[in-house]
């Protein structure tokens, strides 16, 4: 009985240490910086995500738009 909490405290520490040498190197860094890789780098999805988040929140004044929330702003 002892040995399964063992195994089990085992496999937990190898489940959580898997990850841990996870992220960003510091010669990886240049890529991560490139203007291709902004969230908003294309206009055209910059335009269409705005006027969700607009159509979404002009119940409650959202941005400045007025409106029913239905996006007939």
């Amino acid at each position: 009985m002892k040995t399964s909490y063992h195994w089990i405290i085992l496999c937990a520490v190898l489940a959580t240490s898997g990850c841990s040498s996870l992220g960003v190197k510091p010669w990886e860094r240049n890529l991560l910086a490139r203007e291709d890789m902004l969230m908003d780098a294309d206009a055209l999805d910059l335009a269409f995500d705005e006027h969700i988040y607009f159509s979404k929140e002009a119940s409650s004044g959202g941005q400045g738009f007025s409106g029913g929330g239905c996006g007939c702003n």
